[in-house]
């Protein structure tokens, strides 16, 4: 092993998923890897970190092993936890919001719709079986046996207060017709007899660049007719996650009129975007200064009522707290390490089933010299 360098990245990969891994260490400057550790606990970081003091900085994702090693290892060195986790933490906590308030933005006519399927139908028969039973206080074991169900069905009917929270509308992909979504509606309320043949000449002079065959699916379908039918979780979770400078006119307008719906999600996306614009401001150092900035945004996140699973993410920061404070001040992150994981991904393919560590550790340490 050569030289250790004052910053370092760190990150896991399976051997063997689920059953073995191991840890790359990295230069964070130059990117160079430095050593293949044989797994992941907190002591196998620890003991490369006690054998090389000079380490001041350390890059690493969320993980509580790695916290743990750094700071027995190496307590003069600044952990930065990794800002891409970060985010992806908070639009874990958004999804949960958007799954517990549902039935806020359900639109009743188009679950009725709905009601008339047999997916739907199956749906809420079991909650209300689930339910029932819950009223006579049969344990979640009990349920299982009595209909059958699997653990994990038992729980996500007990969750849900209504049926209708469990029921997802038809799943339809984007398409060529969907910016002239507004147009057709509007067009064929004033002229409902309109030939779709008429429309379609309208739309291509519009800049439509489909054919007939899609125009006639999505009109027969019936997703030009009426307003739009309430977004999916993963959809609105997506809206309320991204800068709204980025999404069209289309969906802002679905994202406010869902938002009207649902104070809940209101304070959510307001507590998001106060949250993004801390981890894109600039990373100048000024650690005091940001360290401010994280605490008055987890103090105002935790006295909201309104939003338990934002809530549990802002005390989950606060566990990371100085290593998230120095993600948002430091222009440091984990992406390098997990590009080279995706490397080493594909030194592991060639060598499937030929060698162990000891000689995929080799290859990812000399492959560096012959790609520069």
């Amino acid at each position: 092993m050569t030289r250790a360098p004052e910053a370092i990245g760190v990150d896991d990969f399976a051997l063997k998923r689920g059953d073995r891994y191991a840890t790359i260490i990295i230069d964070a400057y130059t990117h160079e890897r430095l050593e293949v550790l044989d797994g992941r606990l907190a002591v196998t970081l620890e003991a490369w970190l006690k054998a090389h003091p000079e380490v001041k900085l350390i890059c690493r994702d969320r993980s509580t092993a790695y916290a743990a090693g750094a700071r027995d290892g190496a307590p003069q060195a600044v952990q930065i936890a990794d800002r891409w986790h970060v985010w992806k933490n908070l639009i874990d906590a958004v999804e949960k919001t958007c799954i517990a308030h549902r039935a806020c933005f359900s639109d009743p006519d188009h679950g009725a719709a709905r009601g008339e399927g047999p997916s739907a139908q199956r749906t809420r028969s079991r909650h209300a079986a689930v339910h029932a039973l819950l009223a006579q206080d049969a344990s979640h074991g009990q349920i299982m046996r009595k209909l059958h169900l699997s653990r994990n069905t038992v729980k996500k009917y007990a969750a849900a207060e209504h049926a209708e929270q469990l029921i997802h509308g038809p799943k339809y992909a984007t398409t060529l017709v969907d910016p002239f979504r507004d147009y057709l509606r509007k067009r064929r309320a004033v002229e409902p007899s309109v030939a779709t043949w008429t429309l379609l000449g309208e739309i291509k002079a519009m800049g439509y660049q489909g054919g007939s065959t899609l125009l006639y699916r999505y009109l027969g379908q019936g997703r030009a007719d009426g307003e739009h039918p309430p977004p999916s979780l993963r959809r609105l979770t997506r809206w309320i996650t991204t800068n709204p400078a980025k999404l069209t006119a289309s969906q802002q307008t679905r994202l406010e009129h869902t938002l009207k719906h649902c104070p809940d999600l209101q304070a959510v996306a307001g507590h998001v975007r106060s949250f993004a614009a801390l981890l894109a401001a600039d990373h100048d150092g000024n650690l005091d200064e940001h360290t401010a900035r994280l605490d008055a945004w987890i103090d105002k996140v935790r006295a909201d009522q309104q939003v338990p699973a934002l809530r549990s993410f802002a005390e989950g920061l606060l566990i990371d707290h100085d290593a998230v404070a120095a993600a948002l001040a430091l222009p440091y992150s984990n992406g390098p390490a997990e590009g080279v994981v995706n490397k080493i991904k594909l030194l592991k393919r060639q060598t499937y089933g030929k060698a162990g560590l000891s000689l995929l550790r080799k290859r990812i340490l000399l492959a560096q010299k012959h790609h520069g």
